[in-house]
């Protein structure tokens, strides 16, 4: 099997040793892998690791961004991870699984890829992602009833405790082997079947279109609250959602793509 493993990175420079021996750890597991990376510009010396690191990798490759800027941090997310499908489709377009993962502290934890590794065979998932001793992942998270992003109903922190305390529950009940099911999820690291995730894409923008008007109803009524957009100090939720949301979402009403969560931990606490 074949895999590119992908991301984007600004201001990462001293996470990014470890991540990279963590992937070359990962990539083991495969017959090929090929490394992709979208640069945005840092303030520290993210570049030059870069740099240095192609020196000595010849299946590495990485993207540095000139042109595209926005001000909404999730459009620029967007489209950093949609510039890596594109490199997907043109350099690797036989290529079974990719893998999307964040470049920083989350990604720095013991990487245990005999876990991934027995799941590559399985059919019950077309994206997987894994637990963590705290799931912190829980704006990418939408798991009925919770469809829609937390920030977006009053009081936030209290969505996100019962958010994190139900996805947690239903991650230690599951049954030997069992996968949990849900519509979205990322917790810094996903694996995807690329056959059922390359004609979608990401996109930052609020798309309530995606989601039925029956289940956003039910995230209502859970959360006793409206949607609502309230100011929020590190994004504008006026015109910001969580990237991955509309990404698996596409793939879920395109393709049936079956989105799943392992109750089990891929990286942990060093």
């Amino acid at each position: 099997m074949k895999c590119c493993i992908c991301g984007t990175v600004k201001n990462c420079e001293k996470y990014l040793d470890r991540v990279f021996y963590n992937i070359e750890q990962i990539g083991v597991i495969f017959d090929k892998y090929k490394i992709f990376i979208y640069y945005d510009e840092s303030k520290d010396n993210t570049l030059q690791k870069l740099i240095d690191y192609k020196k000595t990798h010849n299946n590495f490759y990485y993207y540095y961004n000139k042109k595209y800027n926005s001000k909404y941090r999730t459009h620029r997310l967007a489209h950093g991870r949609n510039y890596c499908l594109n490199f997907i489709r043109n350099k690797c377009p036989t290529y079974e699984h990719f893998i999307m993962m964040d470049f920083d502290d989350v990604s720095c934890e013991q990487v245990h890829p005999e876990i991934l590794s027995k799941y590559l065979n399985r059919d019950d998932w077309d994206m997987l992602s894994f637990n963590k001793p705290d799931y912190y992942d829980i704006w990418a998270l939408s798991i009925k009833p919770y469809v829609f992003s937390y920030i977006h109903f009053n009081d936030p922190q209290n969505v996100l405790h019962n958010m994190k305390t139900y996805v947690m529950e239903h991650l230690n009940n599951l049954k030997e082997d069992e996968l949990l099911k849900c519509i979205s999820a990322f917790n810094g690291f996903a694996i995807y079947r690329t056959s059922k995730f390359i004609n979608c894409r990401y996109d930052g923008k609020i798309r309530l279109d995606l989601i039925p008007n029956k289940m956003l109803e039910e995230n209502i009524k859970q959360n006793n609250s409206k949607i609502v957009y309230n100011k929020c100090t590190w994004l504008d939720i006026r015109n910001e959602d969580c990237e991955h949301r509309s990404f698996h979402i596409h793939a879920i009403r395109k393709y049936n793509a079956k989105i799943r969560i392992s109750p089990e931990k891929l990286f942990e606490n060093l």
